[in-house]
């Protein structure tokens, strides 16, 4: 069906769901009109998830596969935990964006393309021989093929704008047939038009011109508009935030809640570097922003703004903390308070950086000379990002250790509503500072966290030494005696081992604490893992979900909770490096689930997992 060509519309209707997918060349505004949709769906009480993937290549060439961007938005009427296994929609505006986002289009689907762009060029580009328009490709989706170029340079004929400004407005060309054909206000996007190009009007009124004639383009066609469903908000003031965002703003929020400043001490690296940008928005709220020379540089920093009495945070991806673990395990010799946020990539290598991947759990536990064990953590999903921030915070003050906090592509990148917290509501971290010049010894401990004394350099009495030679357990002079290194081994483990007592007892997310099968997941499997929970038992199987937060070390009665289950899945974007490390403490009944694409898992994925693995054990 060509709506394009004026045949009949069916019927609108109401959904409880949609999954919208943006495709197109890396230049053609493909994040801004995707953040958009998820703006003005929030604006329209729909819970929603969002998740920008962006090319590899910095300048691929225009047009070709290897450029494309693309952009995906879940809204509805439900709790919205993931992205959405099939977009109900997809606009692609070329060919290349067609052809490599086409298998995520769900059969009988609609796919918006721009005929426009569909020239014997472009085609070749993509690795087309023919036209997809007339070969059959597209045979079983409903087909929208106008000219979207053309009439977006007829929509802005009036104004002063050369023809390649001109066609720059056609990604909200489109994006105003999407608001036609569900419902969308375009008010929040007009203003927001209005705020961004507030120094060059023409370009917002042509943009808007742009916007309002693809929602009149919907309506003269008789577009499909479709009502979805609302969802009823709980009560509170909210945020249309992303996971790097909510992870600034808990890093923030932590050092006011510890009474410290923020040092942040960064290199930049896809995908971490967003964090640097948005904690260096902040310093009007007292965190302090450094893009040190190299990796090595900026955990140094950080370490030093730690030590100094601050709290020391630095962030990178997979090959970045690489670089960094000689100076994280100064910080563990050191014992200072340091947090390192890993934003998990593709790898190994550079791998594919603008892809997701959960394939650091291992380097994060292990991956330091020596013995030197730290505490790692794990955020869910973008709302998460703000508590484990805090969480982070907490555990590196309290116990005076580094602290791994795990994100990925898909979490940093992907948004959410966010009830905004109450800051005046959230616990205090209050760590003082030793100032008793009589009784201060750097290496006294705090009998119930194995923490040593944290005195300001320049406090009268407290001058000390600190560095990574080792040092005598009684005095942290310098010291090389063997059974001294044996007894300092022990303490640095009993430390971290010890963070357990303070880690709330592991709950399933959903279902109960026994049962046939409980699937278990960290960080962005989150989403997938407990919808497909969620349907399995809707369905009267005996599922449940376990969401592991705390990494190193595990909740207290985690051993027990897993124990009561006869069988454990475990779902990870690696090759099954949390599934092994239960099988190393003595879990013999767990399997792993593992997907290395650089997307997301599909609820449908983690569903027919499980209900292979329910049927083969009745069998």
């Amino acid at each position: 069906m060509n709506i394009a060509e004026g045949s009949a519309s069916p019927e609108g209707n109401t959904v409880e769901t949609v999954v919208v997918r943006f495709a197109g060349d890396s230049g053609d505004g493909i994040q801004v009109i995707g953040s958009q949709l998820g703006l003005a769906s929030a604006m329209s009480e729909n819970d929603l998830g969002t998740f920008p993937e962006y090319p590899s290549e910095v300048r691929a060439p225009v047009g070709t596969t290897y450029g494309v961007s693309a952009y995906q938005v879940h809204f509805g009427g439900r709790p919205i935990k993931t992205i959405g296994d099939e977009a109900d929609m997809l606009v692609a505006l070329n060919p290349a964006a067609l052809t490599t986002n086409l298998d995520i289009l769900k059969k009988g689907g609609t796919v918006l393309v721009d005929a426009g762009t569909f020239s014997e060029r472009n085609l070749e580009k993509a690795g087309y021989k023919a036209s997809p328009l007339e070969d059959g490709t597209l045979d079983g989706y409903r087909v929208m093929a106008p000219d979207i170029s053309k009439l977006t340079l007829e929509s802005v004929a009036d104004l002063s704008l050369n023809r390649k400004a001109s066609l720059r407005c056609k990604n909200f060309w489109a994006l105003g047939l999407v608001y036609w054909m569900y419902g969308r206000d375009r008010q929040p996007t007009i203003a927001w038009l209005n705020r961004k190009f507030a120094g060059n009007p023409d370009v917002a009124k042509a943009n808007i011109a742009a916007l309002n004639a693809g929602h009149a383009y919907g309506e003269t066609v008789e577009a499909t508009a479709q009502e979805v469903a609302r969802i009823e908000p709980a009560p509170g003031i909210y945020s249309f935030v992303t996971g790097y965002e909510a992870l600034a703003w808990g890093l923030a929020t932590a050092a006011e809640l510890a009474n410290r400043k923020l040092v942040f001490s960064s290199y930049p690296i896809t995908p971490a570097s967003p964090l640097l940008h948005t904690l260096a928005r902040l310093s009007d709220t007292g965190v302090t922003t450094f893009q040190a020379e190299d990796e090595i540089a900026a955990t140094c920093a950080a370490i030093g703004a730690s030590f100094t009495g601050g709290l020391g945070v630095t962030s990178s991806s997979g090959p970045g903390i690489a670089l960094k673990q000689e100076a994280m395990s100064l910080a563990v010799s050191a014992e200072l308070p340091l947090i390192i946020v890993n934003t998990q990539r593709a790898g190994p290598s550079t791998g594919m950086p603008t892809k997701t991947e959960q394939s650091d759990l291992n380097q994060a536990l292990y991956g330091r000379h020596g013995e030197s064990p730290l505490a790692v953590l794990a955020a869910g999903s973008p709302a998460e990002c703000f508590e484990m921030a805090i969480e982070a915070a907490r555990i590196a003050l309290t116990y005076m250790t580094p602290v791994i906090l795990l994100s990925d592509g898909f979490v940093a990148n992907s948004s959410s509503p966010w009830i905004l917290p109450d800051i005046d509501a959230l616990p205090r971290i209050n760590v003082a500072n030793h100032t008793d010049a009589e009784s201060f010894n750097p290496f006294e401990r705090d009998p119930e966290t194995l923490a040593r004394s944290w005195a300001i350099p320049g406090t009268p009495g407290c001058e000390h030494r600190i560095g990574g030679i080792e040092k005598d357990y009684a005095t942290g002079h310098i010291s090389y005696e063997p059974e001294n290194h044996q007894k300092m081994t022990d303490v640095r483990s009993g430390k971290i081992a010890g963070i357990a007592k303070t880690i709330p007892p592991l709950e399933p997310d959903q279902g109960p604490p026994e049962g046939d099968l409980a699937i278990v997941g960290w960080g962005s499997t989150y989403g997938p893992i407990s919808r497909a929970v969620n349907n399995l038992r809707a369905r009267n199987y005996r599922v449940s979900h376990i969401h592991l937060r705390h990494l190193r070390p595990f909740a207290p009665n985690q051993d027990e909770l897993l124990a009561a289950f006869s069988y454990v899945l475990v779902p990870e974007m690696n090759t099954g490096q949390l599934a092994g490390l239960l099988r190393s403490e003595g879990f013999g009944n767990v399997e792993s689930l593992s997907k290395m694409t650089g997307r997301p898992f599909q609820v449908s994925e983690i569903e027919e997992a499980v209900l292979s693995r329910l049927e083969s054990s009745d069998e």
